[in-house]
């Protein structure tokens, strides 16, 4: 029986929403444990109440990636678990991820009708608490396969994107195989988000369930140079290019090559994958600074300014040109990060980096800022107030203002369309110039959220069916 039977609409809207239990914030500060606790079953039961099981869900329309909100939390109400799991997994292969990193207070919450009056249904609280059970039964919740098709489809990346069309070929019966340059898969899930935020392990489990489907990864292999898109065509009946954007944007400011200095990407990608938090047990090393400057505002400013915290900074400040208001992070993410002793110097922009005469880092020259009009984005734009300069003492500095794409892939491949940014350019479908090769997440879109990169993943397993219906037998079945 549905619990819309047991419970009306008027109980349901005087249930207030339920908290995540989390470490205290100056104790997490100092170690890479995961922040939010998550929620007990009896909790995470009274928050699915909540749910008013409206006729017509926006929240669904909201999730880029069309997981069946209402069903899954009316299931889980009842106290159905194992109906709530499958249903999550028939539309979402990384429940646990997204129910960790998603933005959901912009996506499916922002449209929970719920709202209205009152706060919105936690879904990705409940979805976290789903992915996690479901996890903690072992694989007796894989991914059920369709009848082998024999068509072979090859995907560039094993980030959210890539991992999401894995799943949703394996489901159709296609033979699936990852390429993954790095020596683990996930991507950004494992090299960008830190671990206090995404554990390794919650990753490790969904790509299993993904190989347990009948997908192969290879890691250690970089399209581009172990193999061209050219070789992978004679092989495989379709390609899906999901290798993000991973090519570090500067500042272009004098004092950028000073040691001391790490890309975003560099930095996060020592400690989170390469473990150099524990060096020298681990063999990456990673300079740890008693006066870290982190430059940016996003999600990864958030994460480089708080891991830098938690390898012993005593002052890790975050420096953005335009106010709390306009900062791109999650409200959550800067949340934390205030609460963890993060400091903030708004409305400043770096000018130069100020090195030593051993030619490291000793301080940050900032100008201050004014907002002006709106620029394209829709913000205010940021103006140099003349005469404003000041320094910020640091030993490191770490460089988050955004990413491009890598042109290792696309420089190999010259029948692949660019846009100006250096981006694939792809049709409605997906699909690039080249017949059979599509593409998708951060190589299309430029930097963007993991949720985003999942749901061109799905979009484009739909649109790679589609196209092996229609296309005769392709290099991969000669």
């Amino acid at each position: 029986m549905s619990s819309t039977n047991k419970i009306t609409t008027k109980q349901r809207l005087q249930i207030d929403r339920q908290k995540m239990a989390e470490q205290a914030p100056l104790i997490r500060n100092a170690n890479f444990s995961e922040v939010n606790l998550g929620l007990p079953e009896k909790v995470a039961l009274i928050e699915a109440e909540r749910c008013l099981q409206c006729r017509d869900p926006k929240c669904v329309s909201g999730c880029p990636v069309m997981v069946n909100i209402p069903k899954f939390i009316d299931l889980l109400s009842q106290g159905n678990l194992e109906g709530a799991a499958r249903s999550l997994l028939s539309d979402n292969a990384l429940p646990s991820v997204t129910g960790r990193v998603c933005p959901q207070e912009t996506q499916c919450e922002v449209e929970c009708i719920r709202g209205n009056k009152g706060l919105p249904v936690a879904i990705g609280y409940l979805e976290r608490f789903v992915g996690d059970w479901a996890n903690g039964k072992g694989q007796g919740f894989g991914l059920e396969v369709a009848p082998p098709t024999h068509r072979k489809v090859a995907i560039v990346g094993s980030g959210p994107g890539g991992l999401t069309a894995a799943g949703e070929l394996a489901k159709l019966g296609h033979s699936v195989t990852v390429y993954e340059a790095l020596h683990k898969p996930g991507g950004v899930l494992v090299y960008g988000i830190p671990e206090f935020r995404l554990p390794k392990k919650i990753v490790e489990t969904e790509v299993a369930r993904l190989e347990n489907a009948g997908v192969k990864i290879v890691c250690n292999t970089i399209i581009g140079r172990t193999y061209t898109i050219q070789e992978l065509q004679k092989e495989f009946d379709a390609i899906f290019i999901a290798n993000g954007a991973g090519l570090p944007v500067f500042m272009d400011v004098p004092g950028e090559n000073l040691k001391g200095v790490y890309s975003a990407n560099e930095y996060l990608t020592r400690v989170n994958l390469m473990a150099a938090y524990d060096f020298p047990r681990a063999d990456t090393p990673v300079l740890r600074g008693a006066r870290v400057v982190t430059v940016g505002a996003g999600n990864v400013a958030m994460d480089s300014a708080r891991t830098a915290k938690r390898l012993g900074a005593e002052c890790s400040t975050i420096v953005y040109r335009r106010t709390r208001k306009e900062m791109p992070a999650r409200a959550e993410e800067v949340h934390h990060a205030g609460e963890e002793a993060i400091q903030f110097e708004f409305l400043a922009a770096p000018v130069e980096v100020l090195g030593d005469e051993k030619k490291r880092v000793r301080a940050i020259r900032c100008i201050r800022m004014r907002l002006g009009e709106p620029d394209a984005s829709g913000r205010a734009r940021p103006e140099p107030i003349p005469g404003s300069d000041f320094e910020i003492p640091c030993d490191i500095v770490v460089v988050a203002v955004g990413t491009r794409a890598n042109p290792l892939l696309t420089s190999t491949c010259p029948g692949l369309k660019l846009n100006k940014h250096g981006n694939i350019a792809v049709d409605e479908n997906g699909m690039t110039t080249l017949p059979g090769v599509f593409a998708g997440g951060d190589i299309v879109r430029g930097a963007a959220t993991v949720i985003l990169a999942m749901g061109d993943g799905k979009r484009a397993a739909r649109a790679i069916d589609n196209y092996l219906k229609g296309a005769p037998t392709g290099a991969g079945n000669t």
